[in-house]
């Protein structure tokens, strides 16, 4: 059996994963489940062959010395293969996982829109992280791709094997490989601070030398991403914090909450219309809120604040994620009840939001045993969040009915001052008016008076200028004009 036409029939069935094993013929995982070929099994020999013409030199030196080697392998024009060799039970067996030569993008992938600031941001570290095989590469090849488009920057990967094969674009993208460009991932990172980098993209960080020089790149200015093998935000913090040597936490946990911007944790789950599986994502920003929780060693308060932040950070719990799919009909509610690790928060979140959403997705209401206290229990639980949720409404109703009354005899107060103030300045006006008819019938009079005066000198400056009694001299003094 050859290797190549295999792999090609991998790409076809468009199946993520190809084993070999001996005395079993080949699996294809699709949609995340091992399906066999109907073919023979294989023989120990054949496996051997197959893998073993594939190799350099080198990876067969290094499966030897180690009994299991990671590679990367291509098909001209088809994809590229990421594969790790290795013994089980004297005999050789293979994993070869599918990667498209094509990167999808972020949109592509149905992701949440926040994810595409990550390729905005100028410094720090962002982790994407999740189980094998729940598309962290994926994304954070999506991501890097979105970084190349929009900016004019050097990009350095540091991968064990390299997968994607990015293309320069408007930034620059170099790819080492561990083991081929280079022999460590802490020693390409300590490498790539000369090489003028702006990105770095470490495969994953797999101990704690790696982390730590990661770290210490996303505090000299440079953009950082990684992958861990983590469920959710809260476990990958505790997780470096736990590879940190004794005595390192607390300057680790403020270097931490420092350069943290993200951690996008991610699982796959089957789609409701059967069209393969979709991300379920639970996203931590670190805001200053999330940051004094990694810094004290809150972590355990971390999953609060996100589903807390949602409307003004964008951050969201992996139930949040999975409700969101479940209200758009993407997936079942079955399959989210086996997924998350809360099935009890999932159920009380879905009834407090949408109240009858459990009972559409199990086509028909809950018919519980008759000897079963438990249901009516929940139904008490369940009639009880509704009374509080009620009251809550009726407070918030009355709080704005309150607040309308206070607005309306505010405008009516309002309303009577203006009234009283234009009373008050007809009033004022018509007393001006008064006094101005006043003031012109003053000056009149006075007018007329000094006229009357006038003319009184001027009849008595005629008398004495006629003559003064006796014949006299007139008078000296102010009638003598």
């Amino acid at each position: 059996m050859d290797l190549t036409e295999l792999l090609k029939f991998v790409t076809k069935k468009e199946a993520s994963d190809l084993h070999l094993k001996p005395g079993r013929p080949p699996l294809l995982r699709i949609n995340g489940r091992l399906v066999p070929l109907k073919t023979d099994p294989l023989s120990p020999k054949e496996i051997e062959e197959m893998v073993l013409s594939i190799l350099t030199p080198h990876q067969k030196e290094k499966l030897q010395a180690n009994y299991a080697v990671d590679i990367g392998y291509g098909i001209q024009g088809l994809a590229r293969f990421r594969g790790n060799i290795f013994l089980q039970r004297g005999s050789w067996t293979a994993v070869f996982r599918r990667i498209p030569y094509t990167i999808p993008g972020i949109a592509d992938l149905h992701l949440p829109d926040v994810i595409a600031t990550f390729c905005d941001y100028p410094a720090g570290l962002v982790l994407i992280t999740g189980p094998t095989g729940s598309g962290k590469s994926t994304t954070l090849a999506a991501v890097v791709k979105g970084i190349t488009e929009r900016h004019p920057v050097h990009v350095v990967t540091i991968e064990d094997p390299i997968e994607y094969l990015f293309q320069d674009n408007l930034g620059s993208v170099c790819q080492r490989e561990v083991g081929t460009d280079t022999i460590s991932f802490h020693e390409a990172i300590r490498n790539a601070m000369r090489q003028d980098p702006d990105v770095m993209m470490v495969g994953e960080m797999r101990d704690w030398e790696t982390m730590q020089t990661a770290i210490t790149a996303a505090e000299t200015g440079h953009l950082v991403f990684s992958t861990l093998h983590t469920n959710n935000a809260a476990q990958t913090i505790d997780r470096i914090m736990d590879s940190c040597p004794p005595g390192m936490a607390n300057q680790l946990r403020r270097q931490l909450s420092l350069v943290l911007r993200s951690i996008c944790s991610m699982q796959l789950i089957e789609r409701s219309d059967g069209k393969g599986r979709i991300p379920v994502i639970e996203i931590l920003i670190n805001s200053p809120k999330i940051g004094k929780q990694i810094e004290t060693g809150e972590t355990k308060e971390i999953l609060e604040e996100m589903e807390g932040s949602v409307g003004y950070y964008k951050m969201q719990s992996m139930n949040q994620s999975l409700i969101a799919l479940l209200v758009n009909n993407a997936i079942d509610l079955d399959k989210a009840m086996e997924l998350t690790m809360d099935p009890e928060d999932l159920s009380l979140k879905l009834r407090k939001l949408f109240p009858q959403i459990e009972e559409r997705f199990r086509g028909g209401i809950m018919s519980p045993s008759v000897n079963d206290f438990s249901a009516i229990a929940e139904l008490m639980d369940i009639k009880k969040l509704y009374e509080e949720q009620e009251e809550k409404w009726k407070l918030r109703l009355q709080e704005k009915e309150d607040l309308v009354a206070n607005l309306e005899a505010d405008l009516m107060q309002r309303d009577r001052t203006l009234e009283q103030q234009t009373v008050n300045t007809v009033e004022l006006e018509t007393e001006l008016q008064k006094m101005r008819q006043e003031n012109e019938r003053m000056r009149q009079e006075a007018a007329a008076r000094i006229a009357q005066l006038n003319e009184r000198i001027k009849e008595l400056n005629q008398r004495l200028m006629g003559g003064a009694p006796g014949g006299g001299t007139p008078p000296s003094g102010f009638f003598k004009k």
